[in-house]
């Protein structure tokens, strides 16, 4: 999918050709030979011919988009050298003449691949998957799905909502596959019985720092409902309220609005701060258990809590406590806006 939308962004004419050169590239960069253990529990033996669920699943996720990216530019770049190109004429069909037009570019860039995935098998005994799993994505997912590295990039993207740059250019792109790794890592230990390894993972972002959608914005409708005299903000909370119980904040952010509301950014940004943080304490002194079940983003508070842990009843207890706080955050800046509002209206 990265080779497909980034050929399709370039504005290149055959992105399907581009998505399967991606993939064609990636599983030639995998290993050649894997060790695997027979299931008669005899020792481990070598095999060729087959791929891991390790190399093809999230932990080789970094290593698929770096790969995707990179054969795709080289791939543009070898087809747009005409010689390189076979022309049959215009009698034969389109599809059949574009497959010809990228068959050299594709041996080209296929066989590239191969000779940098030999060099490193045979002289490095490594392989291009491992080496990027080794030395870009573990200490990225280290540095950035870590209390600190998880609360300033997710603060970030909330930060941006008040520029009207939604979050996702921060959390989907930069912590979320992070955070999706560490759930995996969660579940298989989960059900093999072992040690909890990650606290903050996919589940637990949302469930204690989402409540409500980005800047956990259910407290700012509970908020609202509670101490504005406002009645457009009022009614937008109203009508707002169910949506957001399922994590579905748009009404809020354009409606209320969190856009260009500089009286809204300091709880918008440190209330799913402090969710996370409590969270994270919480879940460190064995208050509650880990996240272990990766359950979908629109799981309203207080259940979400439950479910992702397994269903654990202090997790929701940990919710409800970041739910009243976050209310009283919200609280002295939704008199703030009102303020603000009623001036505006007057002036106008």
């Amino acid at each position: 999918m990265i080779g497909y939308m980034l050929s399709q962004n370039k504005g290149y004419e055959n992105p399907l050709a581009a998505a399967v050169i991606s993939l064609s590239t990636l599983v030639v960069m995998m290993p050649n030979t894997i060790s695997i253990t027979p299931l008669d529990g005899t020792d481990s033996v070598l095999a060729q011919g087959a791929l891991t669920f390790g190399n093809i699943g999230t932990g080789a996720m970094f290593a698929g988009v770096i790969i995707g990216l990179v054969a795709t530019e080289v791939f543009i770049f070898i087809t747009s050298i005409k010689k390189l190109q076979i022309n049959l004429g215009d009698s034969i069909p389109p599809a059949v003449g574009k497959s010809f037009n990228v068959l050299v570019p594709f041996i080209l860039v296929i066989s590239a691949f191969a000779l940098v995935s030999a060099i490193l098998n045979n002289i490095f005994h490594t392989d291009l998957v491992q080496i990027i799993t080794s030395l870009i994505q573990e200490p990225l997912r280290t540095a950035t799905t870590g209390l600190v590295g998880c609360v300033l990039l997710y603060s970030l993207g909330n930060f941006l909502w008040i520029l009207g740059i939604h979050q996702s250019v921060i959390y989907s792109s930069i912590l979320e596959p992070l955070l999706i790794v560490n759930m995996t890592l969660n579940m298989a230990a989960y059900a093999a019985g072992e040690a909890i390894p990650n606290i903050i993972n996919v589940a637990f972002v949302p469930a204690f720092g989402m409540m409500g959608g980005s800047g956990s914005t259910i407290c700012l409708l509970i908020a609202t409902l509670l101490v504005s005299r406002n009645a457009a903000t009022k009614s937008v909370s109203k009508m707002a309220f169910v949506p957001g119980l399922f994590n579905i904040n748009e009404p809020v952010i354009f409606g209320y609005s969190i856009v260009y509301n500089v009286c809204m950014l300091i709880p918008f940004v440190l209330t799913p701060a402090l969710g996370i943080i409590i969270g994270y304490l919480a879940t460190s002194l064995n208050f509650m258990n880990e996240c272990v079940v990766y359950i979908p983003w629109t799981t309203p508070p207080l259940l979400s809590g439950y479910l992702a842990t397994a269903g654990d009843f202090r997790a929701v207890i940990v919710q409800a406590l970041i739910l009243a706080l976050g209310v009283l955050l919200y609280i002295p800046f939704v008199k703030m806006n009102d303020i603000v509002m009623e001036k505006t209206m007057a002036s106008e």
